[in-house]
């Protein structure tokens, strides 16, 4: 019975090898390429760098406005990202912030 669940545990992760599942992040129209690209810019205590080019990029796609919605959401925090400084990118890649946010 021990060998059964040994020769499973090894299909199981041998096929989890072959086909890796992959997780893709889509956030207000950004992708995991993007929210990467902004993180250094947006993680606290100091944000690391100046957003960068490939950042602003990413956020001339964005919908702005629901970046807005995440200000008070618990989401940009487990993401290692601080929603104020997030906020505050737009204006760093000289785009309209939206209004009322």
């Amino acid at each position: 019975m021990e060998s059964t669940k040994v020769a499973a545990l090894v299909v199981l992760v041998t096929v989890a090898a072959i086909f890796p599942v992959t997780r893709s992040l889509t956030l207000c129209n950004m992708n995991d390429d993007g929210v990467m690209a902004c993180k250094p810019s947006v993680t606290k205590p100091e944000p690391v760098a100046p957003p960068s080019e490939a950042c602003c990029n990413a956020l001339k796609g964005a919908d702005l406005t629901c970046l807005c919605s995440y200000r008070n959401s618990l989401m940009l925090p487990a993401l290692g990202i601080d929603p104020d400084l997030a906020l505050a990118l737009p204006a760093k890649c000289n785009l309209t912030p939206p209004a009322n946010c």
